[in-house]
């Protein structure tokens, strides 16, 4: 588990949470690991409880799973709910493009092309999270010119197991600099008025993950559930 501080100002509990799903998420909690609440209370310096709610949500997420008379483990990615996440966010996705193009809010252009060159930046320091939060920025920005935050909330709940595919894929199989020029594709169509262009773009982003899954499922077998 990464090292993390906590805010003093926020609840306890949705911090622990959140700690632990980005930790699942970016592989540094690898699945099949076992999850013991006294030492994630010990290493955040906090009681049990917020601890346990934590792991109560991680469960209702799928990212980790209860054992009985085992304990509470990471759970492996599960291809199935990669596949439906992937469903959910492209038909969300595509309807907010749909959306903006009658009200493209101002500025909107700049701020994409800003995340690309910070993207590029962090492809060029290797760095895999800092990439990632941008890539969050990129996608969710769409939903937030939509007015369409709760669009991407629902994107967010469904998406665990799809992030934890990318960060396997990201070194290899997509690297960070092809990826930003798929976000770049999105944007200059964008930028021409080119909509259902603007849209096979990012409908083949967002495939990205999906038809590298068969290869990277193969390579870590040990990760995976059916």
């Amino acid at each position: 588990m990464a090292e993390h501080t906590l805010n003093n100002h926020e609840a306890v509990a949705p911090q622990v949470y959140s700690f632990l799903r980005r930790d699942i998420v970016a592989a540094k909690l690898m699945p099949g690991r076992r999850l013991s609440e006294k030492e994630v209370s010990e290493r955040l310096g906090v009681s049990r409880q917020p601890v346990r709610e934590a792991f109560i949500k991680l469960v209702e997420d799928g990212l980790v799973e209860i054992r009985p008379q085992r304990g509470t483990f990471v759970r492996k990615i599960s291809v199935k709910a990669v596949k439906d996440s992937r469903f959910v966010r492209e038909a969300i996705e595509l309807a907010i493009i749909d959306e903006i193009k009658d009200r493209f809010p101002e500025g909107f252009r700049g701020r994409q092309r800003a995340i690309i060159g910070r993207q590029r930046e962090a492809a060029t320091r290797n760095d895999l999270e800092a990439f990632f939060i941008e890539d969050e920025g990129f996608h969710r920005s769409f939903a937030e010119a939509a007015d369409r935050d709760h669009a991407w909330t629902v994107i967010e709940n469904e998406k665990a197991q799809w992030d934890r595919v990318r960060f396997l894929t990201m070194p290899k199989v997509s690297p960070m600099p092809h990826l930003a020029r798929q976000h770049e594709c999105i944007v200059e169509a964008l930028e021409q008025g080119l909509w259902e262009e603007a849209k096979s773009a990012l409908r083949l982003h967002l495939r990205e993950a999906l038809a590298t899954l068969p290869m990277v499922a193969s390579e870590w077998p040990n990760l995976f559930e059916e």
